[in-house]
């Protein structure tokens, strides 16, 4: 016959074990949920937008299209939101978007490469700008008018760098 010292080693080995598995299963799900959290949250842009422009509430529903979720805040004076947030003049453009994680994105920038930059995550930099309002560029389409455009990386220090060119109306999507 089988110990009883045995059976109780047995039966805390067979507890502890799977104790052990659920708790790993538990933090695999909390992780999980917290990186899906995370993505969520990132997908959320505040947009401030002067309350008469008919192109940023384009580029509102194109942002929103390509899945972000979007708060608007309109004002008539943007200038010092811009200067707060450390976007030079000549970077500026219609509208400024800010992520959940504090970058900015200025004027018509694409919604792919907003998504390409906030999974890259770059350092010492504020964010992406496409200065001007470039004809068919998202929110500024006009029929089958487009005019090549690139958009900027703004660093910190104040200067930029290309992140990428707009050549074609297809290249934004």
């Amino acid at each position: 016959m089988v110990s009883k010292f045995f059976i109780n080693t047995l039966t805390a080995f067979i507890f502890l074990f799977v104790t052990s598995f659920l708790q790993a299963a538990d933090l695999n799900t909390v992780s999980s949920a917290k990186t899906e959290m995370t993505e969520m949250t990132e997908k959320v842009l505040t947009v401030y937008k002067n309350p008469s422009c008919g192109c940023c509430k384009k580029w509102v529903t194109h942002v929103e299209k390509s899945g972000f979720e979007t708060v608007t805040h309109d004002r008539n004076d943007l200038s010092g939101l811009k200067s707060a947030k450390g976007i030079e003049p000549i970077y500026r453009s219609c509208h400024t978007a800010v992520s959940k994680n504090g970058y900015v994105f200025e004027g018509h920038v694409p919604a792919k490469y907003i998504q390409q930059f906030l999974v890259e995550k770059p350092e010492n930099v504020l964010g992406l700008s496409a200065p001007g309002m470039g004809a068919g560029s998202p929110g500024m389409e006009m029929g089958d008018k487009f005019m090549p455009y690139k958009v900027l990386l703004l660093k910190k220090d104040g200067s930029s760098e290309v992140y990428a060119s707009m050549n074609s109306y297809k290249e934004q999507f």
